[in-house]
């Protein structure tokens, strides 16, 4: 039988010339923590684990420590070990000569157990409960982004890059356009090949809804946990590469607020015992499929409570904007981009639920979460089935989603199924949290305000 340590003097083996590894640790926002080891430290690590502050775990948007939150100075900012996550060990080929490796690593809680503080670990937690219904899931992402150049305009505005083939800067919206790829070959081969050397299945890119935007799509697959360890390793890669090659990479949810802002859609399937598509029966049209209209309204009477897990910043409220393709109501439908839940169309046993309301600056772990508990909120309970929207939803009367982060947080307090399936104290953490990133959001005084009221007032 392998062990931990034969698998990691395999690795070594196979690279003479690695020199560091980094240790990633997910934080409350799907950012990555962590500390640089050098070569001699790394089989310790893995066999003993390491320190690291649990007070990432409820770090602000800026990064500082939200004392509030309790992990900090309330507690002596004592450490806690963490282990890796040998299936995401790799080397970074973005640094020269295979010298430097990474890996995703759990934090743990005093006992050596799951640390519920951990918005990885609150997806395991989501998982396992999701298993006692005897179901199996697929899962696949799509996350969007934009290049930005370094140099900003003349106004101190973000805007696109230049083309790397003709140095003409991106001016129009060319959505699905084979030329823009082309325009950025060497970024997207790149990216693409990078990801693979690391076990990460991306397979397509596309020019996405404006200028400098492009989607990434992860392969379909059954292991919910792993789908979201590539999401957030994907992201690295993109970074990484746009640097190298001179750009800036964005998953903010609206850097342009005149333009398409960044999504995050989830693709999930439900399987029974047998492998078979539960979401679809053969020869039944889609809306009369009793499991996935189930799921549906699970997912629809939960949108306002989970909204705030899909949204976790001030920013991820302005994507919300009619015609821009980002849901702005809550309602579902075949094959339409306009609701904030859409089933593709394609072959039967490929019959899904595509969730399009979090925002690509959403933590992949909690996002998905939120997903599995709309969903086993619909199998377990007895929700009012919905209509499926045809044509424009934009232009139709129906219920609106949260519009701004302070009615998504209070919506998202008091909810005890919520808490029981994420963890109370979880949830806790994340609303002070999120919270604070409010408060401190709202002490400044913008541009704006100075240009509109100042000279008048």
């Amino acid at each position: 039988m392998t062990t931990t340590a034969d698998s990691i003097h395999t690795f070594l083996n196979q690279y003479p010339n690695l020199k560091t590894m980094e240790l990633l640790v997910p934080d409350l926002n799907g950012l990555l923590r962590g500390k640089r080891v050098e070569r001699d430290l790394i089989e310790k690590v893995f066999t003993k684990g390491f320190y690291l502050p649990a007070s990432v775990m409820g770090l602000a948007a800026h990064g500082a420590t939200v004392e509030e939150a309790g992990l900090g100075a309330q507690q002596g900012d004592k450490d806690n070990l963490c282990k890796p996550v040998l299936d995401t060990l790799s080397i970074m080929p973005w640094k020269e000569g295979e010298t430097h490796a990474q890996v995703l690593c759990d934090m743990l809680d005093d006992n050596g157990e799951s640390f519920e503080l951990s918005s990885r670990q609150v997806l395991q937690k989501a998982i396992k409960q999701f298993e006692t219904l005897g179901y199996s899931l697929g899962i696949a992402l799509e996350l969007e982004f934009y290049l930005i150049d370094h140099e900003r305009d003349a106004l101190g505005n973000l805007q696109p890059p230049k083309s790397p083939l003709t140095g003409k800067r991106f001016q129009t919206t060319q959505v699905y356009a084979v030329d823009d790829l082309d325009q950025f070959g060497d970024f997207v081969e790149t990216v693409v090949t990078t990801a693979r050397q690391q076990n990460i299945p991306a397979d397509t890119v596309i020019a996405e809804y404006a200028p400098g935007q492009f989607e990434v799509n992860l392969d379909y697959g059954e292991d919910i946990l792993k789908a979201c360890d590539q999401a957030i390793l994907l992201k690295r890669v993109i970074h990484h590469i746009a640097k190298q090659q001179g750009f800036q990479a964005t998953f903010m949810a609206k850097p342009y607020i005149e333009e398409s802002g960044n999504g995050l859609h989830i693709h999930l399937s439900l399987y029974d015992k047998a492998g078979n598509n539960s979401f679809r029966q053969p020869g039944t049209p889609i809306e009369e499929q009793p499991l996935l209209n189930q799921a549906i309204s699970g997912l629809l009477e939960n949108m306002d409570n989970t909204m705030g897990l899909y949204t976790p910043y001030c920013n991820s409220f302005r994507r919300f904007a009619i015609d821009s393709y980002a849901p702005t109501s809550k309602c579902w439908g075949v094959d339409n981009r306009t609701v904030a839940l859409r089933i593709p169309r394609g072959s039967e046993s490929a019959t899904r639920i595509e969730h399009r309301l979090p925002g690509a600056d959403a933590n992949p772990y909690l996002a998905t979460a939120a997903l599995l508990f709309g969903v086993y909120q619909g199998l377990t309970q007895s929700y009012p089935t919905h209509t499926a929207i045809e044509g424009n939803a934009y232009e139709q009367d129906i219920a609106q989603v949260p519009d701004n982060q302070r009615d998504a947080l209070r919506l998202l307090e008091n909810n005890q199924a919520l808490a029981d399936f994420l963890g109370k104290d979880f949830l806790d953490l994340y609303l002070v949290t999120k919270w604070a990133d409010v408060h401190s959001f709202e002490k400044q005084v913008t541009p704006k305000e100075y240009d509109w009221l100042l000279p008048y007032i």
